[in-house]
């Protein structure tokens, strides 16, 4: 095998387009260069990102004992207007939770399948849209915590999707519109606490995608079912790569699987 590692999701790279890295223990793999060349996955064992014992994974790279015990997995991180270290309350680490809740976050737009609310750390902006796969996306409001980007999204998803329909988003399916329209006609409806933070005058940020072909009929590889898998790499998007006879591997979904990787001419 000529790699070999625990699946982490894809580290990218603003740009046109994008550029895509898998970070193994020992190697680096920039996935662009991988398009119309055949790649080999090989399931080989799990290793939770926590405990790193070969335990299943039960969600997001973490073994399940260890799903229910690290701050990285707690109620807050999906739901963000569960957040409580704005008011010195702990979840399971208020160390971590004032880390990571008490810094600016950004409440946006983003076009993936269709418009969708979402929240995100400001310093993960572009990430965040490159790994939902958005090809177009802006600001609504920036923030001082989670809490209030939480309360914000909550409100808002009475009126705009949060939801993305990864089938249409690798399909490519997709119709551009005008974001800086909706956020327009959202604004009435961001609660009181954080209308003194709407963004005003920003404009829509574009991504552009590395893709060769886009698949008609999507199916997704799963490891577990399919420890073996080889096909030609036709494109990446979001934290997905698609592959010629219309397999889709979504990377993050495979945190904590240990694979080897091969790749043939």
């Amino acid at each position: 095998m000529q790699f070999e590692g625990v699946l982490t999701k894809m580290e990218t790279e603003y740009g046109s387009p994008i550029q895509y890295y898998l970070l193994l223990e020992h190697n680096f793999i920039n996935v662009n260069q991988l398009l119309n060349k055949t790649v080999s996955i090989t399931f080989l064992r799990y290793q939770c990102l926590q405990c790193g014992l070969d335990k299943p994974i039960f969600r997001m790279g973490f073994c399940k004992n260890c799903f229910f015990e690290v701050p990285q997995a707690a109620d807050w991180v999906i739901h963000p207007e569960l957040s409580k270290a704005h008011l010195d309350q702990e979840d399971r680490d208020l160390e971590f939770e004032k880390r990571v809740q008490l810094q600016p976050h950004v409440v946006y737009l983003a076009n993936s399948s269709s418009v969708k609310v979402g929240v995100t750390r400001k310093n993960q902006i572009p990430t965040r849209w490159i790994d939902q796969g958005a090809h177009e996306a802006i600001e609504i409001v920036e923030v001082p915590n989670r809490y209030l980007a939480g309360i914000t999204e909550v409100a808002l998803k009475d009126h705009v999707s949060d939801k993305t329909n990864w089938r249409t988003m690798l399909k490519n399916e997709i119709e551009d519109e005008d974001l800086v329209a909706w956020r327009g006609k959202l604004k009435e409806y961001i609660p009181k606490e954080a209308k003194e933070y709407f963004i005003e005058n920003n404009q829509e940020t574009h991504l552009e995608f590395p893709v060769l072909q886009y698949p008609h009929k999507p199916k997704s590889l799963n490891l577990d079912k399919t420890p073996n898998f080889s096909g030609v790499l036709k494109g990446i998007k979001g934290q997905y790569l698609i592959f010629e006879d219309e397999t889709v591997f979504n990377v993050r979904s495979n945190e904590g699987y240990v694979v080897g990787i091969d790749i043939l001419g």
